[in-house]
């Protein structure tokens, strides 16, 4: 356990490290890929109080999902573990701007510098950097319907001082409490719940390295510590209601937080039953941070993601950006003119258009469609474009068509969301084959694309459904319509 004196020290000790050894300055990119280990945090405020932007991502990342990083951030240095580093050397000659690359292990390894080895033996004083709320401070990697993952910048007002304004609104948190965020260190719940937010708060942050998500492992992990407050994607939710959930008694468990992704009525309605604990929905965006929520004390609506957050005018528009009546669908919208909300994104980095394409009018467009009641509570209905969200990962289908595209086997392919009773929705492949592989033995071949997917990008990211079709349904322009594979898929033609 370290407290916050303690975390103050070592933060200064690490950010020595990085500014003298690895020869970082203020505005520098740094890479940090790590699990859900302590260090994580302590190199994160490490790199705020020295002013270098911190570049999150997940540890399934694979050796090419790591050179696409590097190249197009320019990170100066990489920041992983013994797991991950043989993956970062087989790319590292590819990446003129990477200068460092620090390891964090017990482990020594060749052309990497030891960050316990180098922390011990650094002062205890650092002078923090004089930063701005509107200078950077984290780049989040978004995947996207079209092309390769958008870096989305945030400043040190968006993150840093938003939570000051908004924090006590969707976590139910004091000075005594301790907090468990089971998302990925990658992604930007793990900044807001497992970091900014908490802390506001004066709260304990509880960290459980997890390498596998297993619900018995976090069923006794809340009955032996003091948990809180419990926040995961639906997935947990849906995997801790399946076990005898009568047989365990949560230590301090009051409040338990379910974003990412819709959470079914149903499962709400389990847990409810089993521990007698609500589940309050959150709904945001990599760009937005929390958008909606139920908050500590409001009726709670099944199916409902709660009202729109503090600092935030959130509506549903239509296509011309007019805000439209309750009870009528449309997009989710945020209002971003004339006064930009604290909160949001500072741009896509290095792609003005896609940032002028997220606006429309006077608001920033999620491409969630959704309705609000009477009542402002809103709720989700869908996406508009093809993003798919499984266990609470933003997968592009661009990524894993372009992965799949790459085995001899595949001539065309679609990818698209499938319904899973477990994960919301999981990776569907459409594949028309190559004639040279059309009396290959269809089960052996779909294993055979989910290894080479594995192998090529994230794990993550493979498909869990493979369907091998003679033709992809097309426009006449030639535009694959995933749309007509999706409803398909949904059952909704």
């Amino acid at each position: 356990m370290w407290s916050f004196e303690e975390l103050g020290l070592l933060s200064r000790r690490a950010a020595n490290v990085l500014t003298r050894e690895c020869g970082l300055k203020r505005g520098d990119r740094v890479l940090l890929i790590l699990p859900r280990v302590p260090e994580w945090w302590l190199l994160k405020v490490a790199c705020i109080r020295a002013g270098i932007v911190v570049i999150p991502g997940t540890s399934q990342l694979s050796a090419k999902d790591i050179l696409y990083r590097l190249q197009v951030s320019r990170a100066t240095c990489i920041i992983t573990s013994a797991k991950v580093a043989p993956a970062v050397d087989s790319v590292a000659r590819q990446c003129p701007s990477l200068q460092s690359r620090l390891l964090v292990s017990q482990h020594s390894r060749d052309g990497w510098l030891s960050f316990p080895e180098l922390c011990r033996n650094q002062p205890a004083e650092h002078p923090c950097a004089q930063t701005s709320i509107q200078d950077p401070m984290v780049i989040f990697f978004t995947s996207g319907t079209t092309g390769s993952p958008k870096m989305t910048l945030h400043s040190q007002g968006s993150l840093g001082f938003r939570a000051l304004l908004s924090e006590r609104y969707w976590l139910d948190l004091t000075p005594s409490g301790i907090i468990w965020n089971t998302a990925d260190t990658g992604w930007i719940l793990t900044s807001i719940a497992s970091f900014f937010d908490p802390w506001v708060f004066g709260s304990c942050i509880f960290v459980h390295n997890l390498p596998q998500t297993e619900a018995s492992v976090i069923l006794n992990t809340l009955c032996r510590f003091p948990v809180d407050v419990l926040v995961g994607a639906p997935t947990l939710y849906r995997m801790l209601v399946q076990s005898h959930l009568s047989k365990y008694k949560f230590m301090n468990l009051k409040c338990c937080v379910s974003g990412g992704e819709p959470l079914n009525p149903e499962v709400m309605e389990q847990w409810k039953s089993q521990t007698g604990l609500d589940i309050h929905e959150v709904y945001g965006q990599t760009e937005t941070g929390i958008i909606c929520s139920v908050f500590k004390g409001m009726k709670i609506k099944p199916g409902s993601m709660g009202k729109a957050a503090p600092l935030y005018d959130v509506q549903i528009v239509d296509k011309n950006a007019n805000i439209l009546p309750p009870g009528q669908q449309g997009e989710i919208a945020v209002r971003s003119k004339p006064i930009r909300p604290l909160g949001f994104f500072s741009e896509y980095l290095d792609n003005p258009k896609k940032t002028a394409e997220s606006e429309r009018g006077d608001f920033y467009v999620t491409g969630d469609r959704g309705t609000v009641d009477e009542e402002g509570y809103f709720r989700f209905i869908g996406r508009d474009d093809d993003i798919i969200i499984s266990s609470g990962y933003r997968i592009g289908p661009f990524e894993v068509e372009s992965a799949l595209i790459e085995h001899p086997a595949v001539v065309e392919t679609a990818v698209v969301s499938s319904p899973d009773p477990l994960r919301g929705e999981v990776v569907k492949a459409f594949v028309v084959l190559s004639p040279t592989f059309s009396s290959t033995d269809l089960e052996s071949l779909t294993r055979d694309l989910q290894d080479h997917v594995k192998k090529t990008t994230a794990p993550y990211k493979y498909p869990r459904k493979v369907e091998f079709v003679q033709e992809l349904p097309k426009t006449v322009t030639g535009k694959i319509k995933r749309n007509e594979l999706r409803d398909k898929e949904w059952g909704r033609v």
